[in-house]
């Protein structure tokens, strides 16, 4: 079979993983902690997909630079407390594996952490399905190019062979930076009309859907 996109490079929160909610509350719990404002949903899930301390200082600018590290502490401990109750969105499973079985090269790239990847693709038990997999706090964070980059060059697939699929803007941009495709989906972290404005293949609002697109032009 002849396939468009060899590489599909997916985000993971928000993407295949339906973790936005605890994100954006364990955002919230660390910042309380902390004795700041909490961001409202809207501050705390426009920054999902960024390496966690960018995120957090670019949803609570006012704290002073020293502190973030403590912050970033305080979030994980929230983050890691209740994130065995994230699992995959309805569907993920089924569809990693038919795109694995028509021959996708699968590959992660996130914003989360190498541990909280590691554990998540334990947890959900689908870390035999993707052959590489990259976290911010090992490569540049999200919307610089790298993280893409070393994918691609890890694998052997040139930029116009990937694709890269992401619920964010972020996701997008990072696409753009690294000169491959994009294609967006609307069920997790930031709105259809923000994601539509970056101009990726399609805007997509469901599983069943991206399933359905990439089976017509994957």
């Amino acid at each position: 079979m002849s396939l468009r996109f060899e590489l599909l490079a997916f985000d993971w929160d928000g993407t295949l993983f339906d973790s936005a909610a605890c994100i954006v509350q364990s955002m919230q719990a660390a910042a309380r902690e902390l004795g700041l404002p909490p961001p409202s949903d809207e501050q705390a899930r426009h920054v999902i997909g960024l390496g966690l301390e960018p995120a957090l200082q670019m949803a609570m600018p006012s704290l002073a630079r020293e502190r973030y590290r403590e912050l970033a502490h305080a979030y994980r401990r929230h983050y890691f407390a209740q994130a065995h109750a994230v699992t995959l969105f309805p569907g993920v499973p089924e569809l990693l594996h038919e795109l694995r079985a028509r021959g996708h090269r699968l590959a992660v790239a996130t914003g989360k952490s190498r541990r909280g990847l590691d554990e998540a693709l334990a947890q959900v038990g689908l870390a035999d399905l993707f052959e590489a997999t990259r976290t911010a706090d090992e490569t540049a964070s999200k919307p610089h190019p790298q993280m893409l980059h070393e994918l691609m060059d890890e694998l052997g697939v040139p930029a116009h062979a990937t694709l890269m699929v992401g619920d964010t803007t972020h996701d997008l941009q990072l696409a753009a930076n690294a000169g491959t495709p994009a294609l967006a989906v609307s069920f997790g972290a930031h709105e259809a009309e923000s994601l539509a404005l970056l101009q990726p293949l399609a805007v997509l609002h469901s599983v069943p859907q991206l399933q359905d697109w990439l089976r017509a032009h994957g």
